[in-house]
């Protein structure tokens, strides 16, 4: 219960709570009415563990370290966020948090560019790390950033102007890959693939499994799924009959249904009819051994990305990447289907408009094809 004394200038009370408040609210009224309407409202909120914001106590936290370890130990960022923060600590852990403000940040930025000349997706990629720890911060008082700094970047702030460009000497620009299946590539690696060997130097490497192998390549241009996604697949997140596939965790943390095509639903029904039970259990292909830790995914990803890009190289695609493939795949979406963009991305899983628009890459021969 808060305490009341009669002022001079009013009615005084006083809010005390061990363990919840630093130190005693005061607050003067000049009605004792208003007082006592305003003491039963915080004492409510106060008897519920919950102090209003302009009563909250100062940050025990100093700087950016701080804050970035208690994100990671106690929120769930993404193994990018953790990568991208580990930067932004060595580089700047020890900045206050009080002096995060407006200036601060536009500083930053502009060191990202002029200083260490940084690509504009790598400035957006640090940032946003920062923003969503600085969220995580602000929701559990650690942090008070009144106008979030972070949040209110004006757009294409990690673009290059020609201040920067006068300092640096160049702009630098963001290289997106576009890389599609020319014609015949795709047959031509998946002939590599059923002919199990791969040339060598010293001597031949014998493919393993080499129908998961088939399959993992069809999978990706017909379902325009990720590497990860798709090696850590379970049966039960199959459904051949309604062809769709669960996905119930993602790069981005949502999950989501993936149709499949006649094609995938082919590949898939022949896979399932050789697929070796015994080694694989429960998962859909043989390589993951159920490990879900990230350096475990890690270097499975690696290694599956060397694999096909010895195929690729093979076949005499040796400019494509695994991840190529997830382009191809949505631009086919584009180029085949009349979904709407919308639709395209409740499959692929793309957040952004601006990512999946890059997709719709059609060839100039395509366009062409349409014109009278």
């Amino acid at each position: 219960m808060a305490g009341k004394r009669r002022r001079a200038n009013g009615w005084e009370y006083v809010f005390k709570r061990s363990g919840l408040l630093d130190k005693p609210i005061y607050v003067t009224f000049t009605s004792e009415a208003e007082g006592d309407a305003f003491a039963v409202r915080l004492d409510k909120l106060l008897d519920r563990g919950i102090v209003p914001t302009e009563y909250q106590r100062p940050s025990r936290m100093m700087n950016i370290s701080e804050l970035v370890r208690a994100y990671e130990a106690q929120a769930h960022p993404s193994s990018k966020d953790v990568g991208q923060l580990g930067t932004i600590v060595s580089s700047r852990g020890s900045t206050p948090l009080v002096d995060i403000n407006a200036t601060w940040v536009d500083d930053w930025v502009t060191e990202l560019k002029r200083v260490e000349n940084l690509a504009p997706a790598t400035i957006r990629a640090k940032v946003g790390a920062l923003a969503r720890c600085a969220d995580w911060g602000i929701r559990k008082g650690f942090v008070l950033l009144p106008d979030h700094p972070f949040r209110t970047l004006p757009d294409g702030y990690a673009q290059y102007t020609k201040a920067d460009v006068a300092i640096v000497g160049s702009a630098r620009t963001d290289v997106e890959r576009d890389r599609r299946l020319e014609v015949g590539e795709g047959e031509k690696i998946v002939s590599v693939v059923a002919g199990g060997v791969l040339a060598r130097k010293q001597r031949p490497l014998v493919l393993l499994h080499t129908p998961a192998v088939r399959l993992l390549f069809m999978l990706a241009l017909e379902s325009a799924m990720r590497l990860r996604e798709m090696y850590t697949l379970t049966m039960d997140q199959v459904d051949i009959t309604r062809s769709t596939v669960f996905l119930d965790k993602t790069k981005n943390g949502d999950k989501r249904q993936v149709p499949l095509s006649s094609v995938a639903k082919v590949e898939l029904d022949t896979y399932f009819k050789v697929r070796d039970a015994q080694r694989c259990g429960n998962r859909v292909f043989p390589w993951w051994d159920g490990d879900a830790s990230e350096p475990a995914l890690a270097k499975l990803s690696d290694y599956l990305s060397k694999l096909y890009k010895s195929i690729f190289e093979q076949a005499g695609a040796a400019a494509l990447n695994f991840h190529d493939l997830r382009h191809e795949a949505t631009s086919r979406l584009f180029e085949r289907t009349t979904l709407s963009e919308t639709q395209i991305m409740k499959i692929t899983g793309h957040r952004s408009h601006r990512m999946v628009m890059r997709y719709a890459n059609l060839r100039g021969s395509d366009l062409a094809s349409k014109l009278w």
